[in-house]
C-alpha cells in the first residue's frame, strides 16, 4: 500500500497540475493539499523518522519563502508557489531537490521563451484555428506548472521516498 501511494500520488498530482495549468492557467488548491497530506501519511510508513520528516518540512519552508517573495514581486503565481512548496516537501533536503529546482528553472525558461515566440505570432495562430488554448497567446502569464511537472517527472525517481519504496 505504501509503495502504491509513493508510485502514484506524487506523479498523478503533478500531471493534474501541469494539465490544469496548461488548459486553464490555474492549479487547483486541492493538488498541493493532497500532496502535503499524502506525504505526512506515507513518510512514517516508508520508514522516515521524525528528524527526516522535519528536514522535508524545512525544505518546503525554504522553498515557500523564496516562492512567496517571487509571488509578492508578481513574478510567480500563487498556484505555482504552492505546488513547488508541496513538491519540495516530497524531495526533502537532498540533492534531488536541488536537481528538481534546477530543472524547474531550465524548463521554465524554455517554456517562457516558447510562449514569447508563440505570442509574437498571435494573429496568425488565432486565425489559423489551431487548437491552442487562447489564454496562452492572449494572457501575460506563463503556466509554470508545466515546467514543474516535467522537472518532477525527471527527478522523482531519485527522491528519498522513491528510493525507500524501491528498497534503496
Amino acid at each position: 500500500m505504501t509503495q502504491a501511494i509513493i508510485f502514484v500520488v506524487f506523479p498523478l498530482c503533478l500531471a493534474i497540475a501541469a494539465c490544469s495549468d496548461l488548459f486553464t492557467m490555474h492549479i487547483p488548491n486541492r493538488v498541493p493539499a493532497i500532496l502535503l497530506a499524502a506525504f505526512f501519511v506515507v513518510a512514517p510508513l516508508a520508514g522516515l523518522g521524525l528528524t527526516d520528516i522535519a528536514m522535508h518540512v524545512a525544505a518546503g519552508l525554504i522553498v515557500f519563502s523564496v516562492c512567496f517573495a517571487l509571488f509578492a514581486l508578481n513574478i510567480m503565481g500563487g498556484g505555482d508557489a504552492k505546488l513547488l512548496t508541496a513538491s519540495a516537501v516530497w524531495f526533502g533536503m537532498t540533492f534531488s531537490l536541488f536537481e528538481f529546482l534546477l530543472l524547474v528553472s531550465v524548463f521554465g525558461g524554455v517554456l517562457s521563451l516558447a510562449i514569447i515566440r508563440l505570442r509574437a505570432h498571435t494573429n496568425t495562430i488565432l486565425a489559423s484555428g489551431l487548437p491552442i488554448p487562447s489564454h496562452l497567446v492572449l494572457e501575460k502569464k506563463v503556466p509554470y506548472g508545466i515546467a514543474i511537472g516535467i522537472a518532477a517527472f525527471m527527478t522523482y525517481p531519485a527522491s528519498p521516498l522513491m528510493l525507500a519504496a524501491l528498497g534503496g
